[in-house]
């Protein structure tokens, strides 16, 4: 298949998924409970190469639940990578159509989830236990929609199970444009370390661009698991809670200055409150807000990181969380400085 590569590519190039130019190589991973659409947002902006939605349950997409379709929701960013998940080859070929019917220009299969309600229902990295009923989803979700069509999984069940290159091999005759592999198998869930060096067996069964996924936090990490694996790009996911911006860094984009830190995730909690209302907003927002915290705040008084993690007033909880980033931040350049 294609050779591997005699010099790493520069994450700052485009690339091709089919008929469609990614600006960079650097991809913020779908996430569920992470990437909704006012993470994505920021990610985009600060110029992260592709934003992939969370994981969008296909039934429930046809069957018109609610949820699922303000996972589907878009804001102007071009091309519009949606994530489905299921386990039939009908619901996925529906839930294909009416997502490029609402503007999806790329469809990316999830076979790599660990979730426990995932497996359970024999989605997500369970269908790699059942190549053959795979490769069936993977066939009717190509036919469905015009648009490519990708997929994401790991890189087996367990370690006795290590199947991603066979699973890759066959989904790229199937019609598949781009494979997704993350260096854990589903048993490890997310413990211990990604194996860059084992997702370079997909490389040698693929000439469609492979994207290496795990660990991924510094630009040390994207030029190593590039050369491991053989990558043509690389996904950001756990790394990019609390920056968002770190995948458009690794693109080669400037990190914002410590002190607009503040004003960022100050932005990021009002777009929550927006997008979900005040209610649910609140709720979805904690996380995100104790990433901010951990990240560039790691020494508030457990008194004030309480109070914004629980605190209902939103004014209360902008003043609390600028002040301790702020303060988070200077602390954190004088030792940089020293």
């Amino acid at each position: 298949m294609k050779d591997h590569h005699l010099t790493l590519p520069a994450l700052s190039d485009p690339f091709d998924i089919g008929s469609v130019t990614i600006r960079n190589r650097s991809v913020l991973a779908p996430m569920s409970g992470v990437t909704d659409l006012p993470f994505r947002r920021l990610a985009w902006r600060f110029g992260a190469g592709l934003v992939v939605t969370e994981m969008v349950a296909s039934r429930e997409l046809v069957a018109n639940r609610g949820e699922s379709w303000a996972r589907l929701k878009n804001a102007g960013m071009v091309p519009h990578m949606v994530q489905l998940a299921g386990r039939e080859a009908y619901w996925m070929a529906e839930a294909a159509k009416i997502s490029a019917d609402n503007g999806a220009g790329i469809i990316d299969i999830n076979m790599g989830c660990p979730a426990k309600k995932v497996t359970g229902g024999y989605s997500g990295s369970a269908l790699m236990r059942e190549p053959d009923h795979a490769l069936s989803l993977i066939e009717a979700t190509v036919k469905a929609v015009d648009v490519p069509v990708t997929l994401k999984m790991r890189l087996g069940w367990d370690s006795d199970s290590i199947n991603a290159p066979e699973i890759a091999a066959r989904a790229q005759a199937a019609g598949v444009k781009l494979i997704t592999i993350h260096g854990r198998t589903r048993m490890q869930f997310y413990e211990g370390r990604a194996d860059w060096d084992a997702i370079k067996a997909v490389r040698d069964v693929i000439s469609v661009p492979l994207i290496a996924n795990g660990d991924v936090e510094t630009s040390t990490d994207a030029l190593e698991i590039l050369r491991r694996s053989g990558a043509d790009a690389v996904m950001v996911g756990r790394g990019a809670q609390g920056q968002p911006w770190l995948p458009a860094v690794l693109a080669g984009h400037a990190p914002p200055a410590p002190g607009e830190i503040a004003d960022i995730a100050v932005e990021h909690y009002e777009m929550m409150l927006e997008f979900y209302g005040i209610e649910a907003g609140l709720r979805h927002a904690r996380k995100h807000l104790g990433w901010y915290l951990d990240r560039f705040a790691p020494d508030m008084k457990t008194d004030d990181k309480v109070a914004i993690m629980t605190s209902k007033n939103t004014g209360q909880v902008v003043a609390l969380l600028r002040s301790a980033l702020q303060q988070g931040a200077e602390r954190l350049s004088a030792r940089k400085a020293a």
